[in-house]
């Protein structure tokens, strides 16, 4: 088994007076997050505040760009022109690392949100187009990229260092990609069966999808989403299983990506 995974988190996700998920109990437990930069989610405040916070806990910042779609949390899919989709990753990056350097720190990761992150795993020219806007920035962020994806096909083709991402609270169709939100069974609530499926997969690097096809794949950061009502919970009972495995979490700069 594995001695080191990043556990990550999508985070900052709320808006002004609005609040989704529970940052501040996460960051206790992840060791990784994924800030959102004012599209899908998130303001200048909140991202000031999980900033903040990440740094006194040793958390790593990443930016977690998303279609500009509030009103539909960024899980809408809206056709864009790839060189549109370049520079508003660009853009969302820039917005974070301002915020960042503005608290004594840096961004250190990308992660792509919702319906973006989706279209992008199955069209290999959009998942570019995100792959150049990330090398336009800063060609040393790391990608973290969901594993059978045309996002790890972009990375490694744009030559930008990459994590391969797999889900505790998700479930895979055949094909390696997320079930859709859709379906009844594509979240994993649970914390048990979490931790069931995340040593899974860390032990013999390789998901099984709902149908019981084994894909295999390597396994460097596992994410628990922060907007259920369960993830908390979900987080710490993933965290101490792998402790218990004998597996050690930590900042995704500490995983050797070689």
């Amino acid at each position: 088994m594995a001695r080191k995974v990043n556990l990550n988190s999508d985070m900052g996700e709320g808006f002004g007076a609005y609040d989704i998920g529970n940052d501040t109990a996460l960051l206790d437990i992840i060791n990784s997050a994924n800030v959102a930069c004012g599209f899908h989610a998130g303001d200048p405040n909140v991202m000031d505040r999980v900033c903040k916070q990440a740094k006194a806990k040793g958390v790593s910042i990443g930016a977690h760009p998303g279609f500009n779609d509030l009103w539909g949390f960024g899980r809408r899919a809206i056709p864009m022109p790839a060189g549109d989709v370049e520079r508003m990753v660009i853009y969302q990056i820039g917005a974070l690392q301002g915020m960042a350097a503005a608290n004594g720190t840096s961004v250190t990761h990308v992660k792509i949100h919702g319906a973006l992150s989706n279209m992008a795993a199955v069209d290999l020219d959009l998942a570019m187009a995100i792959a150049r806007g990330i090398k336009a920035v800063d060609p040393t962020l790391i990608f973290l990229v969901p594993i059978a994806s045309e996002l790890l096909t972009a990375a490694r083709k744009a030559g930008l260092p990459h994590a391969a991402e797999v889900f505790a609270d998700r479930t895979y169709a055949d094909d390696g990609n997320l079930t859709p939100r859709s379906k009844p069974n594509a979240m994993v609530h649970d914390p048990a069966e979490a931790v069931a499926r995340v040593l899974r997969m860390v032990e013999d690097q390789e998901v099984v999808s709902t149908s019981g096809k084994r894909i295999p794949c390597r396994v460097d950061s596992i994410c628990v989403h922060g907007d259920g009502p369960t993830a908390v919970e979900v987080a710490t009972a993933v965290r101490d299983g792998l402790r218990s495995g004998g597996v050690s979490t930590v900042p995704l700069p500490d995983i050797d990506l070689s």
